[in-house]
């Protein structure tokens, strides 16, 4: 199968909502549990406001990025937020939500060696994430995210 093709039939799968928890992955299952971890670590403890939590799961030079297009002040412009940042609006509970509204699921698409690919959803964003393995910890290295548009 090509690549073209897998990314397509992938895209329908996904559009036809079906429960994408992991991609075909050929590791070992320790391994993928390991990875989903880290990503609920990250997006569990911005929802119940636990900045250690969050911080745990980030790579302290985490590159985290949201793609916001041409602006008059640059092109190809981009929302840049550090480690340090991300644990400051969890300080401040900006993402905070009772856990009865948690609808997330974080779908590992790819493991290779020291290397993950995560893609994670909730009802306010999309992330997609890679992690690297350091020694017996997986953190989030870059993560570039969607916010998805406010429901009216």
């Amino acid at each position: 199968m090509t690549s073209i093709a897998a990314i397509t039939i992938t895209a329908v799968a996904l559009a036809a909502g079906s429960p994408a928890q992991s991609a075909d992955i050929k590791a070992d299952p320790k391994v993928v549990e390991a990875v989903k971890a880290t990503c609920f670590d990250y997006v569990d403890g911005q929802l119940e406001g636990n900045p250690d939590r969050v911080a745990r799961s980030l790579h302290p030079d985490l590159a985290k990025r949201a793609v916001i297009g041409d602006t008059p002040y640059e092109r190809y412009g981009l929302r840049r937020m550090s480690k340090e940042e991300l644990v400051d609006l969890t300080k401040q509970g900006v993402l905070k939500t009772p856990a009865g509204e948690w609808n997330r699921t974080c779908t590992v698409l790819d493991i290779t060696g020291n290397a993950a690919s995560v893609r994670l959803e909730t009802p306010w964003f999309v992330d997609y994430f890679h992690m690297g393995n350091f020694g017996d910890r997986w953190l989030i290295v870059n993560a570039l995210w969607y916010s998805k548009p406010k429901a009216r």
